[in-house]
């Protein structure tokens, strides 16, 4: 009995980090300057509906698990064995939470990335150009910031504006000093790749 409960909690676990995987992987990249891995587990994306349902119907199972009314005759000669720690309430509680934690991350993934939006002084207002990249792999606001991160560390960038929904980022440049294809080679580099431009 014990031991079931600890596969749900241990399948609760991996299903919560699965669902999420896709958006945390740029993160990830990110910090560890890895940043061509950013959209390794992207093909994820489809399945995250039915890993965050996985998610919660195993947990929801592990509860009713461990809260349901026991069985059978309790004996006063019966020598009642205190629970292992990854056995108790709490300790699913903590689960729970940790899986909470996970599924609602690309929703607050954006404060793992630093502000490197800077001034830029634009001498002529005629070498001011914009672009629409299409890019393939975004999934997640997560992916979206990756990419705004990348092309923001590259002089010459006014700003940049990502969408996953619509797979485009608009980047406003002065091309005197950037050219469009190093905009795309910068965004390439995170592992999204450029699939046309405007």
């Amino acid at each position: 009995m014990k031991t079931k409960s600890n596969n749900l909690i241990g399948a609760g676990i991996f299903t919560a980090i699965a669902a999420s995987l896709c958006c945390i992987t740029p993160v990830l990249a990110l910090i560890s300057g890895a940043s061509g891995a950013a959209s390794a587990f992207s093909w994820m994306e489809p399945f995250r509906p039915y890993l965050i349902a996985l998610t919660v119907l195993v947990l929801a199972f592990a509860w009713y698990q461990i809260l349901k009314p026991k069985k059978g005759i309790e004996c006063d000669c019966d020598e009642v064995k205190k629970p292992k720690f990854i056995q108790t309430k709490s300790f699913l509680g903590i689960i729970t939470i940790f899986a909470a934690v996970m599924l609602a991350f690309p929703y607050y993934s954006s404060v793992f990335y630093p502000d490197n939006k800077k001034e830029v002084g634009v001498v002529n207002q005629s070498t001011v150009q914009m672009i629409d990249f299409n890019i393939k792999g975004m999934t997640c606001t997560s992916c979206e910031e990756h990419v705004n991160h990348a092309i923001n560390e590259v002089d010459g960038i006014i700003n940049a504006s990502s969408s996953y929904q619509d797979s485009t980022t608009i980047v406003e440049f002065d091309s005197s000093k950037i050219t469009a294809k190093e905009i795309e080679k910068a965004i390439n580099a995170t592992g999204y790749k450029v699939v046309n431009h405007k």
